[in-house]
């Protein structure tokens, strides 16, 4: 299923993401990665997406959804969670 990434630990991969948030040009203060997982062959990474007390979405949450989705596709074709 995985023949053309590699396998790499949870933490590691982690540190990768978190590096690659901030280099990103849309990077700011408390953005980062916190877990990930494996959906098929993508990488999903979990973080705080700065919802309102209302818990609906604010300006930072689409910034964060779009570097996560940035995350996705760059990692998940280099790597695979090992199991």
């Amino acid at each position: 299923m995985y023949e053309n990434t590699q396998p790499i630990e949870r933490e590691a991969l982690l540190k990768k993401a978190n590096a690659l948030i901030a280099e990103h040009q849309d990077y700011f203060s408390g953005l980062h990665a916190t877990g990930v997982e494996q959906n098929g062959d993508i990488l999903v990474f979990r973080g705080d997406y700065f919802l309102d007390q209302q818990g609906l979405p604010t300006r930072k949450s689409t910034t964060v959804f779009n570097v996560f989705k940035y995350l996705a596709q760059q990692l998940s074709s280099q790597y695979h969670l090992k199991s």
